[in-house]
């Protein structure tokens, strides 16, 4: 029975209904070779991915997969013929040439449970172009019985010519309503569910994330960070008590914190804020600064963490204090 809890899984709830019309297609014969399945991180568009894959190499499959079947045992023992999983090498974030290689050897061969031979890429946009294109022929020739999934935070970064070869299925975040049981049962409460989705700007695993300890405690002190700036605190003495923190998460704070800033600069309105309880910095911030200077800084912030998530390899700590000197520079302008 562990194997079927760990195998027969279905997506999480809010993905219910792209889940039904993968099946339906499924069940019609009518699934395409190679779908994409993209949006947001945090939306849980990996629970889909996997649901999808079991049920297709599952022998017995209903809803979901079976998870008593000799192909869903082998699957959750963590390795299954059949499949062939692509990611990038451990502390790359790039997928190369040579595993693009392995899967066009793969899908030559026969599936040896008789089945379906599956492909998950993951993420798709970490192929590099060298691999994208030696993928190409695999999917313009996949042969039958063959299933390329493709996970994607950002499709928009993969060659038009993967994205036109893939059905695309475009996931987008939630209605509270629609996973606020889910998300109260995950943080203990409707109250703490309702914060964290909306801090979260509606991505229920995100909101799970942020809730953790960890992220809470992170969350605090970039606060007194900047209380401390608008204050007159020295930029450079504030990064370096913050060294220890990965710079992505304190730029995808500073990134969510301006875009409330410039929404209540633009409104004057609190309503709309992903964090109401920011308000008091918010309006501090745009007391002293034009909405203008916080989009150039909200540009930079997003260049920066781009440039780290592409391995560009800015210093992190030289970012860090660039950015605290830009934000301290327009809190007290």
């Amino acid at each position: 029975m562990d194997v079927s809890s760990s195998v027969a899984q279905p997506p999480m709830p809010w993905l219910a209904p792209r889940w039904h019309e993968l099946v339906r297609l499924m069940d019609a014969g009518r699934l395409p070779h190679a779908v994409l399945l993209s949006g947001p991180r945090g939306l849980g568009k990996q629970s889909l991915a996997e649901a999808l894959i079991a049920r297709a190499l599952c022998a017995r499959p209903g809803e979901t997969a079976c998870g008593e079947c000799h192909s869903c045992h082998m699957l959750a023992s963590g390795y299954h013929p059949d499949l062939l999983r692509v990611a990038p090498e451990e502390g790359k974030r790039m997928i190369r040439i040579d595993p693009i290689r392995q899967v066009n050897g793969f899908v030559s061969q026969t599936a040896q449970q008789g089945g379906h031979r599956v492909i998950e890429i993951r993420p798709a946009e970490a192929m590099n172009v060298a691999a994208s294109n030696a993928l190409l022929k695999s999917l313009e020739e996949p042969g039958q019985d063959t299933l390329f999934v493709l996970v994607s935070d950002m499709p928009s970064h993969l060659l038009p010519t993967i994205r036109s070869r893939c059905q695309q299925w475009t996931l987008k975040p939630p209605e509270l309503e629609d996973c606020l049981d889910w998300l109260s049962k995950e943080l203990g409460s409707e109250d703490e569910a309702r914060f964290w989705f909306r801090a979260a700007g509606g991505l229920p695993l995100a909101a799970r994330q942020l809730a953790e300890p960890g992220s809470r405690a992170l969350r605090q002190q970039l606060h007194e960070t900047f209380d401390a700036l608008v204050r007159g605190a020295e930029p450079v003495a504030e990064a370096a008590r913050l060294d220890r923190q990965a710079i992505d998460a304190i730029l995808w704070y500073g990134i969510a914190w301006l875009e409330d800033l410039i929404r209540l600069g633009l409104s004057g309105e609190p309503e709309g804020l992903r964090n109401p309880d920011l308000a008091p910095l918010y309006r501090q911030a745009v007391k002293n600064g034009r909405v203008r200077d916080w989009f150039r800084l909200l540009d930079y912030a997003r260049e920066q963490r781009r440039l780290l998530s592409e391995g560009g390899n800015p210093n992190p700590q030289l970012v860090l204090e660039a950015w605290l000197v830009r934000w301290a520079a327009l809190l007290r302008s």
